[in-house]
């Protein structure tokens, strides 16, 4: 189950590469909020650090990272938003909209209408959230599920799970322990990762019909085209 969990993610982060300029422009503005929120120094401010990782994952060049932190330290004030939707697509799937906005009834608006045109519809606060767990994923190349097993038991971190999945081992944990689990990594000589996010996983996921596959997929496609949206999440396999 967790396996197809990292699909959803790798299928989320493939679709996503497609459009570098959209993403650039979310993770600039997500450095300068988490930067902004405290020191602008990575080592010093964990939700900063957070978001710089997945950054790097994305390949998001130095230029757009040092131009959004520089913004926060010249203390421009763009105040933003964090806002969390939460709704449902075709044959009761799930799907949780994470925002920054500087606009909130426009965020609203697009978020409310990129379900309703595509099947779905807005749910309230904590319709759907229940049925996910906030989750650490990170992934490495080059190791063995029994590998990284040993060198995070010899650094005292806890997790949820450890899998294998194509050339890579997805270590599950919980949020807190994001850090503890890079920490050990580094100090092991690994310094790259495939996957370094917080994000909220499915406890289930569901499988849909062709038809309504497509439609969700759509739904998808729109919420993440917004401007204002950071990060989707659902619990619908779209592996193959």
């Amino acid at each position: 189950m967790m396996g197809r969990k990292w699909n959803n993610i790798k299928e989320k982060k493939a679709s996503k590469d497609a459009n570098t300029s959209r993403i650039y422009a979310k993770f600039g503005r997500e450095i300068y909020v988490a930067a902004k929120q405290g020191e602008p120094d990575p080592e010093s401010n964990q939700a900063l650090k957070i978001v710089l990782e997945r950054a790097k994952t994305y390949s998001v060049p130095k230029t757009i990272i040092d131009r959004a932190i520089e913004k926060a330290k010249g203390g421009a004030e763009e105040n933003y938003d964090e806002l969390r939707y939460e709704g449902f697509g075709p044959n009761g799937s799930m799907v949780i909209v994470d925002a920054l906005t500087n606009n909130v009834n426009r965020t609203a608006s697009e978020v409310r209408a990129a379900f309703g045109k595509n099947g779905g519809n807005m749910g309230v606060s904590g319709s759907v959230s229940y049925m996910f767990d906030a989750t650490a994923v990170i992934g490495v190349e080059g190791k063995s599920e029994e590998e990284v097993l040993e060198l995070l038991m010899e650094a005292d971190v806890e997790v949820r799970d450890i899998l294998a999945e194509e050339d890579q081992v997805i270590v599950y944990a919980e949020p807190d322990q994001f850090h503890a689990v890079q920490e050990a990594f580094k100090n092991s000589g690994i310094t790259e990762f495939t996957v370094a996010e917080l994000t909220m996983l499915a406890q289930n996921d569901v499988t849909l019909p062709e038809d309504a596959k497509a439609q969700f997929e759509k739904m998808i496609d729109a919420l993440e085209d917004l401007e204002d949206v950071r990060q989707v999440y659902h619990n619908v396999d779209l592996s193959e």
